[in-house]
């Protein structure tokens, strides 16, 4: 099985720069690069922020762009998204009984859950007690299968204070239900911009950069958000009789090795050459 995760895509109006960039020309280059080397995937999941602030302009921008993509389009909510704008844009958007954006796919390998993690007119992560309860059903549901989550928020510190001031609020009420149940085989967020990966509570996780911007690797700035300009990245995902393998792709990063006339190794990036020495 192969699944393909995009998040962050941070989209305006079709004009508006992002922190400097485009996240619309991001976007599409990324798609277009998907559709040319995994238009096979099962499904893609976008796993929040995928607009800047939540406009139905860039909503609608949205939808222009992932018409392209041949796999299914999973969307989930990012804390700078807006139920109420992105339901009109995807009317065919699963919810629970509660409006939350949150489903789950069945197939061989097993259960995917994808879940809202919104506090809406909040950065901050919130999971409540009617999602609880809804996750709860759902993993009750898989019955011992294996459980794929995915969510926009990390359910824990990741030792970035930056990132960790808009966090999961309720952390310890989430993890509460998870300790219950032993099948959840991977968790994938997206929120951080960095590409993250490790075990929490025995639960395998990853990250990984916006298509926009990513967030620099720094552990003293607790007051703001500090960003970075590191290639992006879209997540290509194999499962397969319970294995997990996750390889981050740099869909912009244009370097490449070639031998040159004198048969030395050089590497090549965007028209300029240097001599990789060996």
């Amino acid at each position: 099985m192969k699944i393909i995760q995009i998040t962050d895509t941070h989209l305006g109006a079709p004009d508006e720069m992002i922190s400097c960039l485009s996240p619309i020309v991001r976007l599409q280059t990324c798609v277009a690069d998907i559709e040319s080397n995994h238009s096979d995937a099962d499904f893609c999941v976008f796993s929040g922020d995928l607009t800047d602030a939540g406009k139905p302009e860039a909503y609608q921008a949205f939808r222009e762009i992932i018409n392209a993509l041949t796999p299914p389009a999973i969307l989930m909510m990012g804390n700078h998204d807006n139920r109420q704008n992105l339901s009109a844009a995807f009317p065919e958007l699963e919810k629970d009984n509660n409006g939350f954006v949150q489903s789950t796919q069945r197939n061989d390998e097993g259960d995917f859950i994808f879940l809202d993690t919104v506090d809406q007119g909040s950065h901050l992560g919130l999971y409540c007690e009617k999602r609880r309860h809804w996750l709860t059903d759902q993993l009750e549901k898989a019955q011992g299968r294996p459980v794929f989550l995915f969510m926009h928020h990390p359910p824990f510190d990741v030792g970035l204070p930056s990132l960790d001031a808009l966090g999961l609020q309720d952390k310890e009420a989430f993890a509460e239900v998870l300790y219950r149940h032993d099948n959840i085989r991977h968790l994938f967020f997206g929120h951080v911009h960095r590409p993250i990966s490790g075990s929490w509570q025995g639960i395998p996780f990853s990250a990984l950069r916006g298509t926009n911007h990513g967030v620099a690797f720094d552990f003293t700035a607790p007051g703001y958000v500090p960003k970075s300009y590191e290639p992006p990245a879209y997540a290509v995902i194999f499962i397969e009789d319970g294995n997990v393998l996750v390889h981050l792709h740099d869909f912009l990063d244009e370097t490449k090795m070639v031998l040159d006339d004198k048969g030395r190794w050089i590497f090549e990036r965007t028209g300029e050459y240097v001599v990789a020495g060996c």
